[in-house]
């Protein structure tokens, strides 16, 4: 029998070669061990394949579904996992291996401007959502790349900058939403950020990309590295990354290569990389060729679409309009009707398979006269025209025209929104355009029916302009189905269901992130700890101008009396009746906000720990359940660094967002035996609180009076107006009063003697 070589043959220099690419796009091959190159390339919302040589960020057509700013607000696993399942057979179609998302970071501050391409302000609606996607995209032979891992949550000096967190906030905001996608989908690569963490940058930290992803998650795949985030790669191989991307990288395969044979670098661990590409390599030769129906999947965009918009205001009722209703006459107002945002820039800007505007799909919904004005002019239309963006800003022509025909129609749909978000930099402002801004001012003033439609990749101040519109529609970036999407919930078509990811905020200055984003000289400090989005809103009591989880619907959901009851060792179950009171079928997201009164740590005012999107028909009472994992609601434990459940009386509170609780369950948990261990340094009043510690404390204050001291000191605990003085004494430090009985050997036995 032939010998196949394995890659226990292979050479240093291969096994260097191996774990680097050979180009952009494509792992290395290895003849010798008939290891092929394997492509890898960007999702996370559309396969961006490139297309040619000099085409590195457009690609080939392939469907751009909604980024994640808008599939977060649709609040369905679901629909995530169909959107992976997808995305695998687009994947497959092209023959990549490798799709390089989702992205789960933490929106840590609305000026990201990546947001666009993370879901939420909590982990738990992160991890849930990706989870999904991700075992949709492998259910089709198609690796998924989870990132950036961690801490990634800005572009300001993204290459550089040093994330500052402490220990339990990274764990219980920052790691938490990766811990459960590793943990729950096993993706085939995980990718480390850019940026260093307290210090270290992620490529090279072996606590992150080893003790934590591979000792504690057991994790099995590789660690790919962002685009250019190696800097020293030898050390990085010694943290524990395995690829480096992009290649070809000789000069750093051969530095790999020396490094083993003068012995700077363990040759295990350059053989342990390489075999994690190898494995990667192989699973992926698995995969079989497919085709897809490019209309199927345009009809899933836009049915993820739909869902994804948040109807935030609609006074009156003034939507659904009627599509049959030929005697009314709209206004579309916006250039972002005709010439839509529906992705953000960067390494996900992809050329979709067809592009729909909203003029043009509401036009042909609806039986209505349709006229249009431009009201503003976009930077594309702009050169069109052949002005520049400052003329355009300035041309009253087209706001005077707009304003005109607003006066003339019966209803005004405004189209406005951001101008750009982009990977590799920060936002500086949540305002809308000057000239967005007083287009609806001045339609508003002469048109009462007016419709705001936002198209945009991360939130943006609605106040004071929202109190002059009756409706409003948050619309995101919602991908290629954007504008007939949009007009699906205009005509009722769908009922909106979308919920808001993310908080609004009343003003910028309001956010719990604002005085430490984005940091400066190389480091931003995460200050607000755990009080992350809306947990921080809610610790401050802060008014906000839409809340987290928020969303309206074309008809009403009125709640029951929920019950909850502690399942052993799996956590809780909550059981809720939700009716459908009006005349339209329509989705509802039943939430649950935990919070544990008297805890004995800081902690949120309440966090979400489950939810589910459920439909119910008119008239129709479903009764939900919902699970809370026993691990959801563990907190960090930093002196015993582990997780740990506080036992007590969890309130769960169930509603439709953050701030609409509608009926509260209350239910005891059991808690773990979480006893920190005490020592010389622990103080008077620790030792006290804790029963094993007052007992040997007081044995051994009695024992000294008893033998002739002046107890001094027992007295002196005996007062609890002293006691409050001392408290915070380490025991160690009363060794040293007037006739105290702790002596350092007496010490050693106390503390022996209370851990034992």
């Amino acid at each position: 029998m032939a010998h196949t070589p394995g890659l226990n043959d292979l050479t240093d220099a291969e096994q260097a070669a191996l774990t680097s690419g050979s180009d952009f796009w494509h792992s290395t091959p290895i003849d010798s061990a008939s290891l092929p190159a394997i492509t890898l390339t960007d999702g996370p919302h559309g396969v961006r394949l490139q297309a040619s040589e000099g085409d590195t960020l457009t690609g080939r057509p392939a469907t751009c579904f909604p980024p994640a700013v808008a599939t977060a607000s649709t609040w369905d696993p679901a629909l995530l996992r169909r959107m992976g399942e997808a995305l695998g057979d687009e994947c497959r179609a092209m023959d990549v291996a490798v799709l390089l998302g989702p992205g789960i970071n933490l929106k840590r501050s609305p000026l990201g401007g990546r947001d666009f391409e993370y879901f939420s302000e909590d982990p738990l609606l992160t991890g849930v959502l990706a989870t999904e996607w991700v075992l949709g995209l492998q259910s089709r032979g198609v690796g998924a790349s989870l990132k950036h891992f961690a801490v990634n949550s800005q572009e300001t000096d993204r290459m550089r900058v040093s994330a500052d967190v402490d220990e339990r906030t990274l764990r219980e905001m920052y790691l938490r939403a990766f811990q459960r996608v590793v943990t729950r989908a096993r993706p085939w690569t995980v990718m480390c950020a850019y940026n260093k963490v307290n210090g270290v940058y992620a490529s090279q930290h072996r606590w992150l990309l080893t003790e934590v992803l591979r000792g504690e998650w057991g994790y099995e795949g590789v660690v790919v590295s962002d685009w250019g985030a190696v800097s020293d790669r030898c050390a990085a191989v010694a943290a524990g990354l395995d690829l480096t991307m992009p290649g070809p990288a000789d000069p750093s395969d051969r530095e790999l290569a020396e490094a083993v044979a003068d012995g700077r670098l363990d040759p295990a661990l350059l053989r342990t990389a390489a075999d994690r590409v190898r494995a990667l390599v192989q699973r992926s030769a698995a995969r079989q060729a497919a085709d897809y129906d490019v209309a199927v999947h345009h009809a899933l965009a836009r049915e993820i679409a739909g869902r994804a918009i948040v109807l935030l205001k609609n006074d009156g009722d003034l939507l659904p309009l009627a599509a049959a209703d030929g005697a009314q006459s709209i206004a579309v107002i916006g250039e972002f009707a005709r010439t839509p945002r529906y992705q953000g820039g960067g390494s996900s800007q992809m050329t979709p398979t067809r592009l729909d505007d909203a003029l043009t799909e509401i036009t042909a919904t609806t039986q209505a006269m349709v006229s249009f004005s431009p009201g503003y002019l976009t930077s594309d239309t702009a050169a069109q025209e052949g002005v520049t963006q400052d003329e355009a800003a300035e041309d009253q022509d087209l706001l005077a025209e707009a304003v005109a025909l607003a006066r003339a129609s019966d209803v005004a749909l405004v189209f406005v929104g951001s101008m750009n978000e982009t990977e590799g930099a920060d936002r500086t402002s949540l305002d809308l355009p000057a000239e967005h801004l007083e287009l609806i001012k001045q339609v508003a003033a002469v048109n009462p029916r007016t419709v705001v439609v936002l198209s945009n990749g991360g939130v943006l101040s609605t106040t004071p302009w929202d109190a002059s519109v009756p409706a409003i529609l948050e619309g995101w970036l919602l991908g290629q189905a954007s504008g007939s999407a949009i007009a699906d919930v205009l005509f009722g078509r769908v009922n909106p269901s979308g919920r808001l990811a993310e908080t609004i905020p009343r003003k910028l200055a309001h956010h719990p992130s604002y005085l430490d984003f984005p940091g400066e000289n190389g480091h931003v400090r995460y200050g607000e700890g755990i009080h992350v989005g809306y947990r921080g809103f809610d610790a401050r009591e802060q008014e906000v101008a839409y809340p987290f989880g928020f969303g309206l619907s074309y008809t009403t959901f009125e709640y029951g009396q929920a019950t909850a009851a502690a399942v052993t060792d799996a956590g809780i179950e909550i059981r809720v009746p939700v009716t459908n009171a009006g005349h339209r079928d329509g989705r509802e997201v039943v939430q649950v906000y935990v919070s544990l009164p008297g805890s004995t740590v800081r902690r949120a005012t309440r966090e979400l720990k489950a939810f589910a999107n459920v439909a119910i028909d008119a008239g129709q009472t479903a009764d939900v359940v919902l699970s809370i994992d026993r691990d959801d609601l563990a907190y960090w434990e930093t002196r015993l660094g582990r997780w740990v459940v506080e036992g007590g009386e969890y309130h769960c509170a169930v509603g439709a967002s953050s701030r609409d609780l509608r009926t509260v369950a209350v239910v005891q948990v059991t808690g773990d035996d979480a006893r920190v261990p005490l020592t010389p340094e622990s103080t008077v009043a620790e030792w006290f609180a804790d029963p094993r510690g007052a007992e040997l404390l007081g044995q051994a204050f009695a024992a000294a009076t008893a033998a002739g001291g002046d107890g001094l000191i027992a007295g002196l605990l005996a007062d609890p107006g002293l006691m409050m003085f001392i408290g915070s004494l380490p025991l160690s430090r009363m060794a040293a009063f007037p006739g105290s009985p702790l002596t350092p050997e007496l010490l050693d036995k106390l503390v022996a003697a209370a851990n034992g």
